[in-house]
């Protein structure tokens, strides 16, 4: 019985990473999360509108001070292909 070895080629490639602004993309959105409950406004394409879900969320629970922002942003990665600089 004959040896057998393994054999490997690698490739090294070039990557971009990027937000996504083709026409085609998906719209950034944003939301907001109170921190203290756990409570997340709509997402929506506008800040205002999470902006006034704080607004009222506050007005609602007195306490609640502290929240998060939540951005969704579409990304995109491609493979620079051989002779691209």
């Amino acid at each position: 019985m004959g040896t057998v070895s393994a054999r490997a080629v690698l490739r090294y490639e070039t990557w971009t990473l990027e937000p996504d602004r083709e026409p085609d993309a998906e719209p950034t959105t944003y939301a907001m999360q109170c921190a203290v409950d756990g409570e997340t406004s709509p997402a929506s394409e506008d800040f205002i509108e999470p902006q006034n879900w704080v607004l009222e969320h506050c007005g609602q629970h007195p306490s609640h001070h502290t929240y998060r922002e939540i951005i969704t942003r579409p990304w995109r990665a491609w493979r620079h292909v051989r002779g691209d600089r």
